[in-house]
């Protein structure tokens, strides 16, 4: 009897991207394990729903002390799996999931709790209404590997505080961080069920999107986020898209010329700019130009480049091969065009394969691909302008909008020029930082993508809004009931003069009419 083939069992694999090593190797979920991940994930959302906040509050502060006291060790494992800088593990992402856990439980009561409406209109006076705000009820999270751990823990802390389930689809690249996650939430107390982490592929993460979920909570590339929202359009799932970024940096002409470039080399190379809020773009005045290119590339020659476990280490690898091909036909492009690469431009192939050198191009221009497509990666591609209209217009022509930043001296042209830029979020005299604020709401404009995480916005971005009216005279029949007729008509215009005229004279007159409306109840069926 011949036997039914076996099907090959999609394989991903953790790999250091400093050394190449393996560091585990998993199988990718299949459809059905994520549907019963997701109907798992329901049951235990019915249990958790009955829980008070005070006691969701108080397992999230046990999970914000269990990740203080495994602080080091949680960096090392970022470090090894995501490449980044030990001490950008420890400030991108353990600290900022410390502060979002210490805003969630400070502000969660008053977020979620029920609000009293007062209603304006005279007729509806007899109505006590209120806002209640309920859970989705299981939230799906794909998540992506720039920065494993403070993205999807962030989510998943507002999501799990308001009521809801958890399903985490983390990028094939760092999965062992989504399960260092889940381990730490599940021994703070949060039931197994509850918060799931399902490992794989693309095609898991597809899964996911269309399974029964309530919600999905996406962070990834604009083409993805597309695909996504077309597929949960035909279902009316509600989502929450983080597309990227090309994040321009405005250095105007009164800019302090030391401090912009220490923004801007940070800015464009911490975490190897593998960062949707990286300065991707940087438009400098012409006055100021030479003597910024200068600096900046004086400045990137005093990084260290190399492993992320090294503590000495600025700037670690990219993520893997893909991505750096990405950068380095970018940087191509630019020199063709007749760009200069004042500093890097090439792989740094004694430290392996997936270094590529921190990067200062000088006269790029707006038709460059680096100055249009995002680049994720450690380039700093500088244009210089002459006015600051010619500026603001620079920094708006892109079809991305996440932030932006302004420098100067002048704080309140600084505020003036951020109020002209179409994103969704802009600095002045700082960049990528906006991340680590965790009352700032973080997200995008065009195709930067829709909604919020983080802040109070964030919050309410796991809850559904339901409105319940009660009737503080339930015996009282209402005038607007049936039968009309032509007396009921002369009350109610009688009701509109009186509340909407402009003139004192003809509200007082239609005040009889208008009593009379309210006087009608015992005649209606």
């Amino acid at each position: 009897m011949a036997t039914k083939p076996e099907i090959a069992m999609r394989k991903v694999a953790s790999v250091n991207p400093a050394t190449g090593e393996v560091l585990r190797e998993f199988d990718s979920a299949s459809d059905p394990e994520v549907r019963e991940a997701v109907e798992r994930a329901r049951a235990a959302q019915n249990a958790w729903v009955t829980v008070p906040l005070r006691q969701r509050i108080a397992v999230i502060r046990k999970f914000q002390q269990l990740l203080l006291h495994k602080s080091a060790e949680v960096a090392r494992l970022i470090s090894s799996e995501a490449g980044k800088p030990t001490v950008e593990a420890l400030t991108t992402e353990v600290l900022v999931v410390l502060d979002l856990a210490r805003f969630c439980i400070e502000n969660a009561g008053t977020v979620f709790r029920d609000e009293h409406v007062t209603h304006g209109s005279l007729a509806m006076k007899t109505k006590s209404g209120r806002l209640l705000r309920e859970p989705y009820g299981v939230i799906g999270i794909i998540s992506p590997w720039n920065y494993p751990f403070s993205i999807p823990a962030g989510e998943s802390l507002a999501a799990l505080l308001a009521g809801n389930a958890v399903v985490l689809k983390p990028s094939e690249f760092t999965s062992l961080i989504a399960l260092e996650l889940r381990a730490l939430l599940h021994q703070a107390g949060v039931p197994e069920d509850l918060f799931q982490a399902v490992i794989g592929d693309g095609t898991t993460g597809a899964a996911l999107v269309s399974s029964k979920i309530d919600k999905l909570i996406f962070t990834g590339s604009v083409s993805t986020g597309k695909r996504i929202a077309q597929n949960a359009a035909d279902r009316l799932l509600p989502v929450v898209l983080e597309l990227g970024g090309k994040d321009p940096m405005l250095v105007l002409d009164d800019a302090d010329i030391d401090i912009a470039s220490s923004g801007a080399v940070w800015g464009a190379f911490m975490n190897a700019g593998q960062t949707c809020l990286s300065v991707e773009r940087c438009y400098v005045h012409r006055s100021i130009y030479d003597a910024f290119l200068e600096a900046c590339v004086r400045k990137t020659k005093q990084l260290h480049v190399g492993d992320g476990m090294d503590a000495q280490t600025d700037v670690g690898p990219m993520i893997h091969e893909r991505q750096l091909r990405i950068v380095e036909s970018q940087v191509e492009d630019a020199v063709a065009r007749g760009a200069r690469v004042l500093i890097g431009g090439a792989r740094l192939l004694q430290l392996g394969p997936n270094f590529y050198a921190p990067t200062v191009l000088g006269d790029v221009t707006r038709e460059m691909r680096i100055m249009q497509e995002e680049t994720f990666g450690p380039v700093l591609p500088v244009m210089s302008f002459e006015t600051q209209d010619e500026a603001i217009e620079l920094a708006n022509h892109s079809e991305y909008g996440l932030a932006a930043s302004v420098w100067t001296r002048d704080r309140a042209r600084g505020e003036a020029v951020a109020r002209r830029l179409a994103a969704g979020t802009v600095m002045v005299n700082d960049a990528v930082s906006c991340f680590g604020i965790s009352e700032a709401p973080h997200g995008g404009v065009k195709a930067s993508g829709i909604g919020r995480t983080h802040g109070r916005l964030g919050l309410e971005e796991m809850v559904r809004v339901k409105y319940v009216s009660s009737e503080v005279m339930p015996g009282l029949k209402k005038a607007w009931w049936y039968p009309y007729g032509p007396d009921f008509l002369r009350h109610i215009d009688g009701l509109l003069q009186m509340l909407f005229a402009g003139s004192a004279l003809r509200k007082v007159r239609a005040l009889p009419r208008a009593i009379g409306t309210f006087l009608v109840g015992k005649g209606k069926l």
